[in-house]
This record gives structure tokens, C-alpha cells and sequence, in this order.
């Protein structure tokens, strides 16, 4: 007989997810059913980030949103950049926040513009007192329907946001952390299995990998550890407005061998770790948090 006492079964809560889109990205959290899981009635904090203090990009929902809510009951205070538009899902994101005794700074961007990128680093220094964790993970995809129907547009606006955009605020915030601090990078199941109508997307995710795998070499005599969480197909406001057929939207995830999409608070416990101190010999890694599915 197994003994299945306090263990959870991973491949629960299975089922499909209704046919559903968004037009655009990017994707809102209200327009989607069901509703994704970000810890607001689970995660429960140990004080393992106790007084840090992290800036995260695509803050205001998804991995971002579940991010933050760890961090500020693990002990972080938390600025959060997001597009305009993302403004109720940031306000959101804030109050679970707050709610958890921590700060949480609100910073509107369009980080495909160098300017924003210097901006928001500028303010998360000022208005958290400091960068101790850095987490670029804000990101843009579309389905693309063939290389022979790529705008140049979309593919820059791709790399803009999903590559050079944390290049551009490693440059910024870097010379402002201290020994003990980190940087986490959002990559993806798609650097190394990447699907062909996610070409762009994929690229810059591969290319996350290296960037963080050098930046670990060159950042570590500093006492800066860089590290990336790779997810697999996790249910977030990116996958309704990717313009996928309504037929994979609702198969969402099925295909990992837990036989299901992951939620966002389950990438948490990712990026709580590679910030805490339990990860004081872990850089230049990447944790794909996957359901099953081979990085």
C-alpha cells in the first residue's frame, strides 16, 4: 500500500481550459477563465527575503504577479514595471502586496525603449531605498504563421522586450548591487524545445540562457549571482493573447507528462530560492519548472 498522507497529487487540478482569446498583448488577468493561481490564498512566508528588496519586471500578473506576492510574505518589499494598460491588474498585484506588510512601488513602462529601462531601475533605487534582486521577466509573444509571413516590426519588438530589455537593466542596476544580491531571469521551456510558430519568442529565450550563463562568469567575483527559471506552459494572460488557435488554448499544457498546465504560483518557490540565501553556491543555472517536460 502507498502511503499517500500530506502529499499532493501533481497532476491535479487536471482538465482543459475553455475556448477563449484576447485580442492583444498584452493579455489581462479579469478576461480569463478560470482565473489563474498567483498564491494570494496559499503561499505562506518564512521570512527567507527579509528586508531585500526586488524590482520585477511584468510584475502586475502571471509568474510576475505570483513573484511578488511570495516575495513581500517571504520579507521582500517589491517595484513592480508593467505596461500602462496593466494598470488594474498592477493595483491588484499592490494590494496583496501591501496587505503583507511590505512596500510595493507601482512603475508604468514600455520597456522596448532604452530610456524606460534606465528610468524604472533609476526609481526602484530611490523609491525601495536599493536593488538587492533583480527579475527580468516581463515578455511579448505572438503565434506566427510562417517565416515567410514575419514583419520585422514584430520580431523587434520581440527582442526588444524579451532581450535587450534585461541587458539594459543588468548595465543599470548592476553597479548598485552589493555582494549577496541576484538577478533572476525569466527564460523559457522554449529555448531548448522550441515550437516553430513561436520563432521569434523562442530565440530570445535561448538566447536568455546564454546571457545568463555569461553574466553568472562575469558577475560572480563580484558576489552577484544571475540564475534563470525556465517555465513550461503555465497558464498566464500571455497564452489567450498569443493568437493561438482556440483548439490549443483549451489543450493548454496537456502534452507535459503531468498532463496539465502549471499555475503561476507554482513557479514561486523557484524564484524564492535562487534570491534566498539556501542558494548561496547556485549560479549560472537554470531550474525548468516544466511539468515533466525535458529542458
Amino acid at each position: 500500500m502507498t502511503d499517500t498522507q500530506n502529499q499532493d497529487d501533481p497532476r491535479e487540478p487536471s482538465g482543459s481550459f475553455p475556448e477563449q482569446e484576447q485580442p492583444d498583448q498584452p493579455g489581462l488577468t479579469g478576461a480569463m477563465e478560470p482565473t489563474p493561481d498567483h498564491g494570494e490564498n496559499n503561499w505562506v512566508g518564512r521570512g527567507r527575503l527579509e528586508g531585500r528588496k526586488a524590482l520585477i519586471t511584468g510584475g502586475d500578473s502571471g509568474i510576475g504577479r505570483a513573484v511578488a506576492i511570495a516575495y513581500a510574505r517571504e520579507g521582500a518589499d517589491v517595484a513592480i514595471v508593467y505596461l500602462p494598460e496593466e494598470e488594474q491588474d498592477a493595483q491588484e498585484t499592490e494590494r496583496f502586496v501591501r496587505e503583507a506588510g511590505r512596500t510595493c512601488v507601482l512603475l508604468p513602462a514600455d520597456l522596448t525603449d532604452e530610456q524606460a529601462c534606465i528610468d524604472v531601475v533609476a526609481a526602484a533605487r530611490e523609491e525601495l531605498g536599493g536593488i538587492d534582486i533583480l527579475i527580468p521577466n516581463a515578455a511579448y509573444q505572438r503565434q506566427r504563421e510562417g517565416v515567410d509571413q514575419l514583419a520585422v516590426s514584430e520580431v523587434e519588438r520581440t527582442f526588444h522586450t524579451n532581450l535587450i530589455a534585461p541587458m539594459v537593466l543588468a548595465r543599470e542596476a548592476v553597479p548598485h548591487m552589493s555582494p549577496g544580491a541576484s538577478i533572476i531571469v525569466t527564460t523559457s521551456i522554449q529555448a531548448s524545445n522550441p515550437n516553430p510558430g513561436l520563432l521569434d519568442y523562442a530565440m530570445t529565450k535561448a538566447a536568455l540562457v546564454a546571457f545568463t550563463q555569461a553574466l553568472a562568469q562575469e558577475l560572480g567575483e563580484k558576489g552577484i549571482r544571475v540564475n534563470g527559471v525556465a517555465p513550461g506552459p503555465i497558464w498566464t494572460p500571455l497564452i489567450p493573447a498569443t493568437g493561438f488557435p482556440a483548439d490549443k488554448v483549451k489543450e493548454f499544457g496537456q502534452d507535459t507528462p503531468l498532463g496539465r498546465a502549471g499555475q503561476p504560483v507554482e513557479l514561486a518557490g523557484a524564484y524564492v530560492y535562487l534570491a534566498s540565501d539556501e542558494a548561496t553556491y547556485t549560479s549560472g543555472a537554470i531550474l525548468p519548472v516544466t511539468g515533466g517536460k525535458g529542458f
